[in-house]
């Protein structure tokens, strides 16, 4: 039943990441990512079907925002940059 547990909190954690900001949503997805998976895994998960349904599509979800936010990143880290190079002349 311990195990069940973890699941479903796990599923639970993702759902509320899901509604996050951005950055936020990366951090926290990052964060849920080592809680959950990072030393198990996702053979581990004890959900029913419908659970492991909607777990897989929150997955990929995730997947997506993270490549897109790691666009995102680059390039506002590139607009910093150069920002911070036209400051210093």
């Amino acid at each position: 039943m311990e195990r069940r547990d973890r699941s479903i909190k796990a599923l639970e954690e993702l759902k509320r990441i899901d509604s996050l900001e951005s950055y936020e949503k990366a951090d926290a997805l990052v964060l849920w990512y080592e809680e959950h998976i990072g030393q198990n895994s996702v053979e581990d998960f004890d959900l029913e079907l419908e659970d492991l349904k909607q777990m897989e599509e929150l997955f990929f979800k995730s997947i997506n925002f993270l490549k897109n936010q790691k666009t995102q990143a680059r390039d506002d880290l590139s607009e910093t940059r150069k920002m911070k190079k036209f400051l210093n002349n």
